[in-house]
């Protein structure tokens, strides 16, 4: 079936009783009158009365405690959400009593056995850890940190952290020193928890001398926990079970509704990565709705979403705790030993709700690996980046017609998703199923006009409950304001390029500024300058990057000027492409690196990212760059002949 003029509709809308969203339609009709008979006179209620819509979401999932309205003030940024009301995220992770046998968390891990936690043990480890937090000393507001793999003890300490009032922020076990220190160094932690080494595939890592550098980077920390993990121990720390040594009872600070739940960090474009503040009552909301409406999770449905730490999906995929789901984790390399094992791990696991980068799910197809169907699951997520059509078509021909396929995109911004779909919304191949609810999104032009079938801004024109709270060390909010409200003052820019139909889906087409996004993970491009800059041989550097229309990683392309006398030969580019794996990750070694002879530069110092990926992708020179306030600007055509010639 095919809409007028447009896509092919592979799934229509099915019946919403016996979804979390059907429940919420009934209880907004015997509680407050309200009837709605499809998703979009829904979503614009609850666009057009967000007041009511974010206090139902309280209401409805019974969110403990009394407030006397629900926003103090709307304005943009400064919302005040729910003055007055106290909450606390950690208390509404763990369940009850009469969920102590349900199954809370399935660990597969390449570095250790399988683990498993019910609700009751993971109950247990929190308060034991909580516990030990206490007798090192941390006390509300606190900063609690990890260098961390996606494994049980992570999330167990970060909700004890959360219980005590404290706050938590994390980097994976990949990421290099600098980029640690870049991270967790503006946070001032008091304590880290740490591995020294893990297994990735077949390969076993050695991080102790990272992670000397990083103790050594972070003199704020005055105890050291290191996690039973790898075969070489964390030297000089407390262990995991001396942490966990005493039994302690289960109890949740009283917090405001905006207290600082966690930190997380841009992708440093610009400088230092920006650190996100996100609040226990925003993200507590933004994920009772995220995972209760749209994904639609019910007690005992188990989740897969392969992340790492570092990315916000960590912090979103746990929150399927919120309604008592089970989170499966997948700790490694996602690839290993083969292209099927997420497949074959979901399937064993029996997820309801599977989360696939578009990247794994393009190579699955360009490979002919046939995924296995098993009764559990419902829905099948990606985020990250643009989703090809023929990726709709491979899932649709292996997994049948009742799936709902949901590509949504969000960010780390607001550690949510703006656009997605859910039980009540059509799937249209190639495209997202349109905006969430709560979340009045639109495309607007250079002049910020609104504009439906036409590429544009995506803009977010009222508050979310989960957007920051602020960014760190911006007491007066100056860093905040710059980076969303810089371009249509009291409306967020996010960033990216979409385009609205007139049935109300979207298509995201790449990001609008210069940060690079590969694989569904941010990357700064002043982290790879950093790097390669401070090389001898590099006198200045440049990086793009190049989508892939079909869903893949894309190229990733650096170009350096070298200093007088250097060459680039195999021997540097194997030594830079070594100081970005070794310092930064894997995602951030090049596809390409070429010589220029100048990096181009306004006359204020800013290089010219954005021009030269459009230069790149084809447009004329004089379309992009203007001569007269660039320096280096007759430079630019040596970019072109570097990436056509390109081997």
């Amino acid at each position: 079936m095919n809409a007028p003029d447009g896509p092919s509709l592979l799934r229509s809308p099915g019946p919403v009783e016996g979804t979390g969203l059907g429940a919420y339609r009934e209880y907004l009709a015997s509680t407050h009158g309200l009837e709605f008979d499809d998703y979009g006179s829904l979503w614009r209620w609850s666009v057009a009365e967000p007041e009511a819509f974010w206090g139902s979401i309280w209401d409805h999932y019974g969110v403990p405690g009394t407030y006397e309205r629900v926003l103090g003030s709307s304005e943009m940024p400064g919302a005040q959400w729910f003055p007055g009301a106290r909450v606390n995220y950690a208390a509404h992770m763990l369940g009850t009593d009469e969920d102590t046998d349900r199954t809370a968390i399935i660990a597969r891990s390449q570095t250790r056995e399988p683990q498993e936690l019910t609700y009751g043990e993971l109950r247990d480890q929190v308060g034991r850890a909580r516990a030990g937090l206490q007798r090192l000393g941390v006390q509300e507001g606190d900063r609690v940190v990890g260098y961390l793999p996606h494994v049980p003890e992570t999330i167990v300490v970060f909700l004890a952290a959360a219980s005590l009032g404290a706050i938590w922020a994390a980097c994976a076990p990949e990421f290099g020193a600098r980029s640690v220190v870049d991270r967790l160094g503006q946070l001032e932690p008091t304590v880290l928890l740490a591995v020294a080494s893990y297994t990735y595939g077949a390969k076993e890592i050695d991080q102790r001398e990272e992670l000397a550098t990083i103790r050594a980077g972070l003199p704020s920390v005055r105890h050291v926990v290191g996690l039973d993990y790898g075969p070489h121990p964390v030297p000089d720390a407390m262990t995991w079970n001396e942490l966990l040594a005493e039994p302690g009872p289960l109890e949740f600070a009283d917090l405001p509704f905006d207290h600082p739940l966690y930190v997380l960090f841009s992708s440093g474009t610009t400088g230092l990565p920006k650190a996100i503040v996100h609040g226990h009552g925003g993200i507590l909301l933004e994920h009772l709705r995220l995972f209760g409406l749209h994904f639609d999770i019910h007690p005992g449905d188990r989740t897969l979403w392969f992340t790492t730490t570092a990315w916000a999906m960590w912090n979103i995929t746990i929150s399927v705790l919120l309604h008592r789901g089970a989170v499966v984790l997948l700790d490694g390399n996602p690839l290993w030993p083969d292209l099927g094992a997420q497949w074959r791990l979901a399937a064993e696991t029996g997820v309801a709700l599977l989360g696939a980068s578009p990247g794994y799910l393009t190579s699955c197809r360009k490979e002919g690996i046939v995924p296995p169907r098993w009764p559990e699951l419902r829905q099948l997520g990606t985020t990250g980046a643009p989703l090809p059509p023929e990726a709709f078509d491979y899932v649709y021909s292996h997994l049948g017609p009742d799936l709902i396929l949901n590509p949504f995109s969000g960010g780390t911004d607001v550690c949510s998703g703006f656009v997605g779909g859910g039980p009540w919304q059509p799937v249209y191949r190639g495209e997202m199923a349109g905006p969430g609810l709560g979340h009045d999104v639109a495309a607007f032009d250079e002049d910020g006009h609104p504009v439906v079938e036409q590429l544009g801004e995506l803009v977010v024109r009222a508050p979310m409950p989960s957007m920051p709270v602020g960014f760190w060390n911006d007491p007066d909010g100056d860093r905040y304001r710059e980076a969303y409200f810089d371009t249509f003052p009291g409306v967020w820019r996010h960033g990216d390029w979409v385009r609205f139909t007139d049935r109300g889906s979207c298509v995201i087409t790449g990001r609008s500024d210069a940060t690079l996004n590969r694989g569904g993970v941010r990357l700064g491009t002043a982290e790879f300058y950093d790097v390669v800059e401070d090389m001898p041989e590099v006198a200045d550097s440049l990086v793009v990057h190049l989508e892939d229309d079909e869903g893949g990683s894309g190229e990733l392309l650096l170009f350096v000027e070298l200093t007088d006398g250097a060459e680039l030969d195999d021997d540097l580019r194997a030594r830079i492409a070594g100081g970005l794996r070794r310092n930064l990750s894997p995602r951030h070694v090049p596809d390409l690196v070429a010589a220029v002879p100048a990096v181009p530069r306004t006359l204020t110092g800013k290089k010219l990212e954005r021009p030269v990926k459009q230069v790149l992708r084809g447009r004329a020179v004089d379309e992009v760059i203007s001569p007269d306030a660039v320096r280096g600007a007759d430079a630019v055509p040596a970019f072109v002949d570097a990436y056509r010639t390109r081997p």
